[in-house]
């Protein structure tokens, strides 16, 4: 199992760890290293939705998912999350927004949260799917709490194929960018976790098929960027 500071503490303790831990340089250094591009990722995620009414966001962070399904549709928005720090920043900026009365947050775990069965019209995650402890259980229970017909939208970072990107993408991914990320953040540990994260997190072909286990239906996947993002649409 792929952890970013390899201790004794299980995935799910390390993970809120780390993303406390950086929080406050999160959303600055996501702008510098997308070069602002992940804010059209998120925009592209929400317009595969079939206006939904009410949308969960689960590991949604600092909220931009869900500041990005605000501004695109017309649902109301629940974000849930397991780092308090994160929450916080969030909490601000969908203030400064004037949302919030069209977005909430609140501490969860996306393997195990408080909702109903059958509680969203879709289910938005943003590049947290590869950070749960257990894949198959928090994908169980995303299905279990969408409604019949519902959707799942995922973004993930993914390994471009062809040459010569897939040779600039990994001398960027795995040396320039844990070199950026740990100078700014403080956290070298936090942004060497990354790219490995990435490069353990199942293939395209494979992460179709267990979402197809899972019980979800119509799975496809959607390159992003050249292939260095994945967008996974699925209905329940």
């Amino acid at each position: 199992m792929i952890k970013p500071y390899n201790t004794a503490e299980n995935k799910k303790k390390e993970i809120k760890k780390m993303f406390n831990n950086i929080a406050k340089s999160y959303d600055t250094l996501n702008r510098i290293l997308s070069l602002g591009i992940d804010i059209w990722w998120r925009k592209k995620a929400v317009k595969q939705l079939n206006n939904p009414k009410i949308i969960l966001d689960v590991a949604t962070g600092t909220a931009d998912f869900a500041i990005s399904a605000a501004k695109n549709t017309n649902a109301t928005i629940t974000g849930i999350d397991i780092s308090d720090k994160m929450l916080e920043i969030g909490e601000q900026k969908i203030k400064k927004l004037n949302l919030e009365n069209r977005i909430t947050l609140k501490i969860g775990d996306a393997e195990e949260t408080s909702f109903k069965k059958n509680s969203f019209d879709a289910i938005t995650i943003g590049f947290g799917v590869r950070n749960f402890e257990n894949l198959d259980l928090g994908l169980k229970e995303m299905h279990r709490i969408l409604k019949k017909n519902g959707q799942i939208a995922i973004l993930e970072p993914s390994i471009p194929t062809f040459f010569p990107l897939k040779q600039i993408y990994n001398l960027y991914f795995h040396i320039l960018l844990p070199k950026i990320g740990g100078w700014f953040s403080k956290d070298t540990s936090a942004y060497s976790y990354l790219p490995n994260s990435v490069k353990s997190f199942p293939a395209k072909k494979q992460f179709l098929e267990k979402l197809k286990k899972i019980g979800f239906t119509n799975q496809r996947h959607i390159s992003l960027s050249l292939g260095i993002v994945s967008l996974y649409i699925a209905i329940k």
